[in-house]
């Protein structure tokens, strides 16, 4: 089946395909309203050894840099994202989900603190609260070890709490998925309708009973009749006088 002839069908079948276009439609409307947009919000922050440590680099953080930096991020984002963690930042007021990850393709002791909702102004407010907390779980997880002050590792924010920006492409995927599962399903009640009728209109569907032999002048066995008069006609002939 062709271009054409698929497009023969859609049209000798309208009246099979509106109605499912216009349930698509209908279906894209309800997830454009259901699913809501997404914000987030993301800032950077970075791990700097300690006062202690940078004394030969005259009081510098940045020209100390250590592995075991990005190995203490690496753990911080793991508590950040635990469920104790996730309790304590609820009753701080933290909404939406929120994620710590050490930063793509980091060159140090980078991390992400990033959270999505669907309140532009509460993504950001969150957020914010994200960072602070970030660095008062650092400095606790020091103090349950004992470390004086001057040896305590530092953070430090790089890029605050950015303005949300807004997620469409999760949104953007149901709207195609609805689209297309719509158009597909669509398509296949078309094309079954049209099976449906071609195999009802085939020649010899229903072919009538077999009728009686006619004889020439149309009644049912004139024919058979004349034959057996024409077959005794000479024996008659023979037994007469």
């Amino acid at each position: 089946m062709d271009l054409a002839e698929i497009w023969r069908v859609m049209r000798r079948r309208w009246y099979v395909l509106l109605p499912g276009l216009l349930l698509t439609a209908a279906l894209i409307a309800g997830v454009y309203v259901l699913v809501p947009v997404e914000y987030r919000s993301q800032s950077t922050v970075t791990l700097l050894n300690s006062k202690k440590a940078t004394v030969a680099f005259d009081g510098n953080p940045f020209l100390s840099t250590q592995a075991s930096l990005t190995g203490m991020a690496d753990g911080l984002a793991r508590n950040l994202n635990s469920d104790d963690s996730r309790a304590d930042l609820k009753a701080k007021g933290v909404t939406g989900e929120y994620e710590a990850k050490i930063a793509d393709n980091a060159q140090g002791p980078f991390m992400w603190l990033s959270v999505t909702g669907t309140d532009p102004a509460a993504v950001l407010k969150s957020d914010q609260v994200f960072t602070a907390y970030a660095e008062k779980r650092l400095q606790e997880f020091q103090a349950q070890q004992s470390v004086t002050a001057e040896a305590m590792i530092r953070m430090a924010t790089i890029v605050p709490p950015q303005k949300p920006e807004a997620q469409t492409k999760t949104r953007l995927q149901y709207l195609i998925m609805a689209g297309a599962l719509g158009f597909v399903l669509s398509l296949v009640a078309t094309f079954f309708v049209e099976a449906r009728r071609r195999r009802s209109d085939k020649p010899g569907r229903h072919r009538p009973a077999p009728a009686e032999s006619a004889g020439a002048d149309g009644v049912p066995g004139a024919a058979d009749s004349g034959a057996g008069e024409s077959r005794n006609a000479p024996a008659s002939a023979g037994a007469s006088p």
